[in-house]
């Protein structure tokens, strides 16, 4: 019997791929990866088959080779790709094995279809949004929602592209790059030809919401949400939402935490989620009322993991791959929250890697429990918006939970990426 992932190419996802090889392992599970350009993800898998996940038909036909050629029956197909939840969800419909529809799968990665059935349903505060193809229709929408606006792609992941305008000027001064870039940078997405065609290269505007910034580990099981970790978000707090600094367990009383559990409930059924692992984000109005950011049908990315794991004992991974196979999924906490942080490290500026500091440092704090870099000296990084993943994570543990932003003030001194102009043409 054999465990399918469908995979795209994330540095921050290694212990994901080391875990479900270790899952087969202890269960008589064969790993098959299906993916573009493999390299160490090699190592987490019984057999890797290449392909162009960027095209969904593709996707799908080697899924279908692979059932035809193995000895023994895939048993459960996962993704822990934000762009490959669709892919999944087809190859999961062919083959008769439990996923989230192809239609959830379609709303919970296109932004606008995602507040529009939300919207349909009722019971969820949104800010108000709509949809701009050029300046002159997005200062329409300003004109009704007012300023502050959010700019945000149609079909993103993880914050790229997303950014806070405060005026007249920032808008005539962003718009126009933020909606081609992002539709240039989403080329490879298996929705990018459909969503472009359908939305005319639109960016999706949305009425700025102030407030705390707070996301949500979930796994929906026989249709009933079982919220396992809230995340605080302290950073960023704009112009750019890259993610930077989150920590559980969260400082937010315990009514408030109910009243966001029920609205974490209400998105999932709105968007039709009634299987697998999802990743929602809220700010709080007035800091008392849950307003819907984002919804996705997937793990949280980065380092939220392992995050959850150090905090309470629970492995997510495990706990979705028993789902996917059919079983319960363990979501008993071992212990009480142990307060956790996680760090997202990028340069101050774009340009070429050129040092590295604290790597001597943080191997030697006991409060780390993770670093890692993911580029080389010589690499070109990007900064947000243009990137949404950032350049290596930093992963500590404290004894009490007002202990957390101090630390990650402290840490933020001792490891620092430096980076040195590229050359005119943005390369290095």
């Amino acid at each position: 019997m054999s465990i399918l992932v469908v995979h795209g190419k994330n540095l921050s996802r290694r212990r994901h791929l080391a875990r479900v090889h270790a899952f087969g392992r202890e269960h008589g599970q064969r790993v098959l990866l299906l993916m573009k350009n493999p390299s160490w993800e090699s190592e987490h898998a019984d057999r890797v088959v290449t392909v162009d996940t960027s095209v969904l038909g593709d996707t799908l036909a080697a899924a279908v080779r692979l059932r035809d050629e193995e000895s023994e029956p895939i048993r459960a197909v996962v993704t822990f790709s934000e762009r490959l939840v669709p892919a999944a969800a087809r190859i999961a419909a062919e083959l008769g094995l439990p996923y989230v529809s192809e239609h959830t799968a379609h709303i919970a990665r296109d932004k606008y279809a995602m507040r529009e059935a939300v919207a349909a349903a009722g019971g969820v505060l949104q800010p108000r949004y709509g949809l701009a193809r050029s300046l002159p229709e997005a200062r329409e929408l300003a004109g009704r929602f007012g300023y502050p606006l959010i700019l945000k792609p149609v079909i993103g992941t993880g914050s790229m592209y997303v950014r806070c305008v405060a005026d007249d000027a920032e808008l005539a001064e962003h718009f126009e790059f933020l909606r081609a870039e992002s539709w240039d940078a989403s080329d490879q997405d298996p929705l990018y030809r459909a969503a472009h065609e359908e939305y005319g290269g639109a960016l999706l505007v949305e009425e700025f919401v102030p407030g705390t910034e707070i996301c949500i580990e979930s796994l929906v099981h026989r249709g009933e949400t079982r919220v396992v970790a809230i995340h605080d978000k302290p950073l960023p707090t704009g112009p750019t939402f890259e993610e930077v600094y989150a920590c559980t367990p969260t400082r937010l009383p315990a009514d408030l935490v109910r009243t966001i559990t029920d609205a974490t409930a209400a998105v999932h059924r709105a968007m039709g989620i009634e299987i697998g692992p999802t990743h929602v984000e809220f700010r709080l109005r007035d800091e008392r009322e849950p307003v819907l950011l984002e919804a996705a049908a997937r793990m949280g990315g980065g380092p939220i993991y392992r995050s959850v794991q150090l905090s309470l004992g629970i492995d997510l991974v495990e706990a979705a791959l028993e789902q996917a196979l059919g079983g319960e999924p363990r979501l008993e906490p071992a212990t009480a929250p142990r307060p956790v942080g996680f760090w997202n490290i990028f340069p101050e500026q774009p340009g070429v890697l050129t040092a590295v500091h604290g790597v001597e440092e943080a191997a030697a704090d006991p409060r780390i429990d993770e670093f890692e870099i993911y580029r080389e000296i010589g690499e070109y990084l990007k900064v947000p918006p243009q990137t949404f993943q950032g350049h290596g994570h930093l992963i500590f543990t404290v004894d009490e939970v007002d202990q957390l932003d101090g630390v990650f003030a402290e840490l933020t001194k001792t490891v620092r990426l430096d980076t040195a102009p590229a050359g005119r043409d943005g390369a290095p």
